[in-house]
């Protein structure tokens, strides 16, 4: 038998009937995956990440500005932020607090901080808001930076009082007041204080202006500084000794130094209850008589002699020295 090929598909059906089968149809094209809507919550880890680090950077700075109050316990730098900002040398020597007149510090506190050694921080909330709400309107401060505002400011800031020296000025002057006793940061000020250009602190300025030691000054020479305070680059010293208040003198350097003594220093004194009243704010109870045991050449701190750079000074603006190499006395 033969064998026979299995039949196709055409002869399987009738004449007419075959249909030739139907391709496939197109596929549809893949969906595309629409895109991610923004999650609800991304905005609000983001302000989550930045308010986190925010707060990094506060407790970074929290952490630095307490270094720096508490370093300041036991260490005196040699220059400050200001002293170098005024460029070439200037005229400068620290003085303990035991040193100083009892008249300068009663005037300080009276004239510059009477809270200083009564308030809770640098100064109270109510200063701090009436401060900023009369600097962001544009209107001349209420009320006057305390002492620790100045201190910092004079040891690590810049003149310019924009925001960011202000905010600054805030969170040190705040540390420093909480670490710091109010005799230690009155000693501080007194000695980086600017009382005219070139000089710093109160022993070179009792010695610039006055021939004579800081623990020798008197009540009126003590509040004539305070006159200076607020203008210090306009003031100049008389040829024969003492704050010039001549002809051709500043008006308000005039006004300043007149009425701090004669007028505001006194009654701001009074208002206290006098000298060893003002003085006791801060805790001092002696004089600085009671230190004299402690002077002389081999006490660096004492400022019992012309400092140098003070000599230095008064040779460049050509005031005439004796043979020992000092100024003439006042009035002499």
């Amino acid at each position: 038998m033969e064998d026979r090929a299995a039949p196709s598909l055409a002869e399987t059906q009738p004449l007419g009937t075959y249909q030739p089968t139907e391709p496939d149809p197109p596929r549809a094209p893949a969906p595309t995956r629409p895109e991610p809507e923004p999650a609800a919550g991304k905005p609000k880890q983001r302000v989550r990440r930045l308010l986190a680090r925010i707060l990094k950077l506060a407790l970074a700075m929290m952490v630095i500005t307490e270094l720096a109050a508490v370093s300041f316990i036991w260490f005196t730098p040699p220059r400050t932020a200001y002293m170098l900002q005024t460029g070439g040398p200037i005229a400068y020597e620290y003085v303990s607090l035991n040193h100083i007149s009892r008249y300068v510090i009663a005037a300080a506190v009276a004239h510059e901080d009477q809270q200083l050694g009564t308030r809770v921080g640098a100064f109270s909330l109510d200063e701090f808001r009436d401060r900023a709400v009369a600097y962001l309107q544009g209107k001349e401060d209420p009320s006057g930076s305390t002492v620790p505002q100045q201190l910092v400011k004079n040891i690590f800031l810049w003149p310019d009082p924009n925001a960011l020296r202000k905010g600054l000025e805030a969170g040190l002057a705040t540390e420093f007041s909480l670490t710091l006793t109010p005799q230690r940061i009155m000693e501080l000020y007194l000695n980086y204080a600017q009382f005219g250009p070139k000089l710093y602190g109160i022993c070179a300025a009792s010695w610039y202006y006055f021939g004579e030691p800081p623990w020798h000054m008197s009540e009126h020479q003590a509040a004539q500084l305070m006159g200076v305070l607020p203008l210090p680059t306009l003031v100049t010293r008389s040829a024969e000794g003492g704050i010039y208040l001549g002809p051709g003198v500043h008006p308000k350097v005039w006004d300043y130094v007149n009425g701090a003594a004669n007028v505001w220093v006194p009654q701001q004194i009074e208002g206290l209850g006098g000298w060893k009243a003002a003085v006791a704010t801060i805790g001092i109870g002696d004089t600085a008589s009671d230190h004299a045991a402690e002077r002389g050449t081999a006490n660096p701190d004492g400022c019992g002699s012309y400092p140098e750079s003070v000599l230095d000074l008064l040779r460049q603006q050509g005031i005439a020295l004796d043979r020992s190499g000092n100024p003439a006395p006042l009035g002499g």
